[in-house]
């Protein structure tokens, strides 16, 4: 055997499971990949993001035969560098930075799935290399990362003092209104941004950040209540949280 450490999984399931020239192993590695990529492929694509179930099980799976086909090589010809992995990972890397997207609300969209997409490949990699154990704790991470984590995220970023808009005005003359409205509702305004995106859209578009400095407006107010008190002022078109 190439590796010295038996996994408590492996272990469980025989010898056969890590080996690199056994075609129930083999066979059994791609299953597990196939399905572990289905399902975070599936949680992506429920929530509309660029890569999807397909994007996932492919990746995941070219990495986990990728490191097969590595470890054959070390163990037959002796080489001590998993070259093949390495370029794979550079591979991904490269790939997931074309799900991340800027909006022109100066949003970064798909950053998430970026990395969820690069440590599925990892995942693959471990798979590959017959490490059960390690290979079903970090999908499960994975997968809670995902699909449990943003709610309580949510709720953080909704109770935090700092947050960031994005503000239409009819019109650039109502700014300074919209500058002493803020105070007075105990809010600091950190900095302004225009955003040059709808620069002939006939609306005065800005990125504004702001710091809530009343107690308070801290205690009983979340950044929606603050949001929704201002969506109701005449001259705003539209305003949102940008995430």
């Amino acid at each position: 055997m190439f590796f010295m450490i038996v996994d408590p999984i492996a272990k469980l399931i025989g010898e056969w499971s890590q080996q690199i020239d056994n075609i129930y192993s083999i066979i059994l590695k791609v299953a597990i990949v196939i399905i572990m990529g289905a399902i975070i492929g599936c949680e992506r694509s429920s929530k509309r993001h660029a890569a999807g179930l397909r994007t996932f099980i492919l990746t995941s799976l070219a990495t986990t035969i990728v490191m097969m086909l590595d470890i054959y090589i070390m163990e037959k010809y002796g080489f001590k560098l998993a070259i093949l992995s390495v370029g794979a990972i550079i591979a991904v890397a490269i790939l997931s930075t074309n799900t991340t997207l800027y909006t022109s609300r100066s949003q970064i969209k798909g950053l998430t799935t970026s990395v969820g997409l690069w440590l599925s490949a990892i995942i693959g990699l471990t798979l590959g290399a017959g490490f059960y154990t390690i290979t079903v704790i970090g999908f499960i991470a994975l997968l809670s990362s995902l699909s449990l984590f943003p709610k309580f995220e949510i709720y953080l970023k909704n109770r935090s003092n700092h947050f960031e808009i994005h503000l239409e005005l009819k019109n650039a003359k109502y700014l300074q209104e919209f500058v002493t409205t803020i105070r007075e509702l105990g809010l600091r305004i950190d900095d302004i941004e225009s955003n040059p995106a709808y620069a002939n859209s006939g609306l005065s578009v800005y990125s504004v950040s702001l710091s809530i400095v009343s107690k308070e407006l801290k205690k009983y107010k979340t950044h929606t209540e603050i949001i929704e008190a201002l969506r109701s002022i005449e001259y705003i078109c539209h305003i949102e949280e940008m995430q």
